[in-house]
């Protein structure tokens, strides 16, 4: 008998049914609904063909979600992500870049020249 440890912590995930974890059980099941719904529901209106392709690409989506992974983050958030990047926060964006050294040394020399005053008045 051989048990899986994983390395990380965080990679656990605890299968619920046929080695598959809850949201990918229920996103399967929601794949296989679409497929079987749009199947019954055009298959006296188009060619067996098509309905079959029909399904396949209706139902695709469905079972992809719930096994996406990209960088820690499910299909969901992922696409909250890409449409905050893309569309509410995009726009033109200005890189200034400000270096304090060079800053400081043009203080430095502008103090360097003025004229130092003395605490004596002229013509006193």
């Amino acid at each position: 008998m051989e048990i899986r440890i994983n390395k990380e912590i965080k990679d656990y995930r605890e299968s619920i049914f046929f080695g598959l974890t809850l949201r990918q059980f229920f996103c399967s099941v929601i794949a296989v609904g679409a497929a079987l719904g749009i199947y019954f529901g055009l298959k006296n209106v188009l060619g067996r063909e098509t309905v079959s392709w029909l399904c396949i690409v209706c139902a695709a989506p469905f079972a992809a979600a719930g096994f996406f992974n990209y960088n820690g983050m499910t299909f969901e958030q992922f696409v909250v992500a890409v449409i905050r990047s893309e569309f509410i926060y995009s726009g033109l964006r200005l890189f200034k870049s400000e270096n304090y050294l060079y800053n400081m040394l043009q203080e430095v020399e502008q103090n360097a020249e003025k004229p130092k005053q003395t605490g004596k008045k002229k013509g006193s």
